[in-house]
């Protein structure tokens, strides 16, 4: 599979990641929640293969940019009704 594939499927799981990391630390501050969620998206992608392979040039900037997706997931998340007590 090559590496665009992956990415995509990467980002499809980030909202899933999102949901379970405010489910286990929901009461911890957002840093640490994204945080985690940065580090458990990282390591579901094989990153350490795309870097050595050269798919990824720069891996700083690689993870703002999943840094990005993340908050702009965790956005459209607050946004709905997700996040929202369901009212009769």
């Amino acid at each position: 599979m090559d590496f665009v594939s992956k990415l995509l499927q990467g980002i499809a799981f980030i909202p899933a990641v999102v949901n379970g990391i405010e489910g286990l630390f929901g009461s911890r501050s957002g840093v640490e929640k994204k945080d985690a969620a940065l580090s458990f998206v990282s390591a579901a992608m094989p990153l350490g293969d795309a870097v050595t392979s050269r798919h990824i040039v720069d891996e700083e900037k690689f993870k703002d940019g999943l840094s990005k997706v993340i908050d702009g997931t965790v956005l459209c998340l607050n946004a709905s009704v997700w996040s929202k007590p369901v009212q009769p």
